[in-house]
């Protein structure tokens, strides 16, 4: 197959995130094998495989809940250490996973400042909260939720997921991660949520997505990174290849056409 050329014919930035020959076991079971993976800013990055490709795993590895076994981890051209969540969170890496993590007893002001909640002196303050809990809200051009002080419990699933997205940037991360924000929401809401997945990369987060869905994918990603059985197949743009040849890397590990086997990250 012919390449393609990218169709923003600007310059790439350097990788904000960047892994290197990472290896990472529990027990006798090697989970990832020498992964190499790049995350870039202003770009969604689709974490793709198969089940038990190493997805979760090496999203928990970014995140600080595992430790790599070997290989670097560098963070905007620094290699850098990563034990706990803390450490990520302190990178500028926040995670968003499947189950969201929302209270329903709170509301979405409560939600997002969960843990982190400001004060004057020994009082809350609310104000302070409302006012950057919005801010956040209008900077992602949010029109899907009428009060910020709607409790989570009576928030649709697309608004609940633009909730946990917006209490991830809410902070000034620099990489976000989302673990399948669309699974279980309809067509409407999966429309909403994919338009917010992009305009964190339009406004220049590093986004990564992991998803089955092919059609999420080729959506809103700019590039794919394909994970099988604990090795990354390959990483590539997205305008650089089809469906099937996508669906192949994910089964087999091997694209015929992009010819590449196996090439633990190289880029097409």
């Amino acid at each position: 197959m012919t390449a393609t050329p990218n169709a923003n014919p600007n310059p790439k930035p350097d990788p904000i995130l960047r892994l290197r020959g990472i290896d990472k076991s529990f027990g006798a079971v090697q989970v990832l094998h020498d992964v190499s993976f790049d995350v870039h800013p202003g770009e969604v990055t689709a974490l793709v495989g198969d089940n038990g490709a190493g997805k979760s795993t090496l999203v928990k590895c970014i995140g600080g809940i595992h430790s790599f076994d070997g290989g670097e981890y560098w963070f905007e051209g620094e290699q850098v250490q990563v034990h706990s969540p803390r450490e990520a969170a302190a990178l500028g890496v926040e995670i968003v996973y499947q189950d969201l993590a929302l209270c329903d007893n709170l509301d979405i002001v409560q939600n997002m400042f969960l843990g982190r909640e400001k004060r004057r002196g020994l009082v809350l303050d609310d104000a302070t909260m409302e006012e950057m809990a919005a801010q956040t809200l209008d900077g992602l051009s949010v029109r899907t939720v009428t009060s910020i002080r709607q409790q989570v419990s009576s928030l649709s699933g697309g608004q609940r997921q633009t909730v946990a997205i917006a209490k991830a940037v809410l902070w000034n991360n620099k990489v976000v991660v989302l673990d399948e924000p669309t699974a279980a929401l309809g067509v409407a809401q999966t429309a909403q949520v994919l338009e917010l997945v992009r305009r964190l990369a339009d406004n220049g987060l590093a986004v990564v997505l992991i998803s089955h869905n092919m059609n999420d994918v080729f959506a809103v990603s700019d590039r794919i990174a394909a994970l099988y059985l604990g090795r990354m197949a390959a990483q590539v743009s997205t305008s650089n290849v089809t469906y099937s040849q996508v669906v192949e890397l994910i089964t087999s590990g091997r694209s015929g056409d992009l010819g590449l086997a196996h090439t633990n990250g190289a880029t097409a």
